[in-house]
């Protein structure tokens, strides 16, 4: 039987791009921070290691609390959003600079951030969901400064300008998409899981 020719567009035909891929340097193998062992301390394998951790594609793996099936807790080693990540989201969400849209209504910032933080719950939100949600309340924190700019009378007054933001989620709870995925105005967090 003959072989089919290759299509351009595959890597096994580009070695290159295969090597790219793969991260493998010009040495002929893997780099030395790609080869070293990670010892997964979980429940079962207790002490400590010289590498406990390790970043992946915006993950970091370590040691966190799990549920077990019977609801008592153990130490596993789980993926959630990465330090780096973490970090870079921060300041994108700061430079947004939300509250001082104080011409903008709270549909106009919705329509504004949606997309992007639907993507960051898309891709980040799929381990350890609790991580992203402390992350996606700092975005409560510049509504309810934002709440304080447009309107005088809760300028100093956060709590007041706090639940306002509470009653517009208790009114329209699918505003926001971080709203969806947890990171309520209210204080209440919804559960990792």
């Amino acid at each position: 039987m003959a072989r089919r020719p290759l299509r351009r567009s595959d890597p096994r035909e580009e070695p290159s791009a295969l090597v790219a891929h793969a991260g493998i340097c010009a040495g002929g193998g893997p780099s030395p921070q790609r080869r070293r062992a990670v010892p997964t301390a979980t429940a079962l394998r207790r002490g400590s290691y010289e590498h406990e951790r390790f970043d992946f594609l915006g993950y970091t793996f370590r040691p966190r609390l799990a549920r077990s099936k019977r609801g008592g807790e153990f130490v596993n080693f789980l993926p959630a959003i990465g330090d780096d990540e973490r970090k870079r989201i921060g300041r994108v969400i700061r430079r947004w600079r939300l509250h001082r849209w104080s011409g903008s209504t709270l549909t106009d910032l919705a329509e504004a951030i949606n997309a992007e933080v639907q993507g960051w719950i898309n891709f980040y939100g799929r381990f350890y969901r609790s991580e992203l949600v402390r992350l996606l309340r700092r975005i409560n924190e510049y509504l309810i400064r934002w709440a304080r700019w447009k309107y005088k009378r809760l300028r100093r007054y956060p709590a007041k300008a706090r639940r306002l933001l509470a009653a517009v989620f208790r009114r329209e709870p699918g505003l926001f998409a971080h709203w969806r995925f947890g990171a309520r105005p209210d204080g209440w967090t919804m559960g990792a899981g």
